[in-house]
């Protein structure tokens, strides 16, 4: 979905859920956003994938990863992942099938959707909604947000072919992760609220345009 402000400078913002098929909660929360969207002007330019992993929430019981067993979490093109990446899915997860990251990083269709519109539409902040861990985390320059909604800053940990690394780290454009406190059950109509709100003061103290940047060097 596209959803652009009027002024052409907006910040733009990638929003993305559903990136792990059984966090139903995270594709569920940013379609009540998009619907909050439609009810009032936007101040932001946004780009917005509610689902970006249609087959592991439509599977029969949903998964983690996608239709081949590839966890898109891990299949980002960070840095060395050819060496670190099935490295550590054999080191410290000794395998687990839900976390593999594939045999080469984009092999993913729908990672590699994730990794070209990055590269069309060159946000200027992206935000992934995730479960169950309920906390906030961050990856990038700026200023990490202290808080959305009930949600504190709390850092989860940063992974070989994860977004957060590939995008926060190394094309330094600001990651915030949204953990969801439950994959199948959805906070308060009024948190949800909050948690949107919060967001966007956030992004609007935090997050410049590069034509905002070159402005004030």
């Amino acid at each position: 979905m596209k959803a652009d402000a009027k002024h052409p400078q907006a910040i733009r913002v990638l929003l993305l859920g559903g990136i792990h098929g059984d966090e139903q909660t995270a594709s569920s929360i940013v379609f009540k956003w998009m619907d909050t969207m439609q009810k009032s002007p936007l101040e932001f330019n946004w780009r917005i994938a509610p689902i970006v992993n249609p087959d592991g929430l439509l599977a029969t019981k949903p998964r983690r990863v996608n239709a081949r067993g590839i966890d898109l979490n891990r299949n980002f093109p960070t840095p060395n992942w050819q060496k670190e990446a099935p490295s550590y899915w054999a080191r410290v997860t000794r395998s687990d099938p839900r976390r593999y990251p594939g045999k080469a990083p984009i092999s993913e269709p729908e990672s590699r959707w994730v990794y070209e519109t990055i590269e069309k539409y060159k946000p200027d902040v992206i935000i992934s909604v995730h479960a169950p861990f309920g906390v906030l985390d961050f990856d990038g320059p700026t200023t990490p947000p202290d808080r959305f909604g009930r949600l504190i800053y709390n850092r989860v940990g940063v992974y070989p072919g994860s977004l957060g690394n590939y995008s926060g780290l190394h094309k330094d454009i600001p990651v915030v992760t949204i953990e969801l406190p439950n994959a199948t059950q959805m906070p308060p109509d009024a948190e949800v609220q909050r948690i949107w709100q919060d967001m966007q003061t956030w992004i609007r103290q935090n997050v410049a345009t590069p034509l905002k940047t070159a402005r004030n060097p």
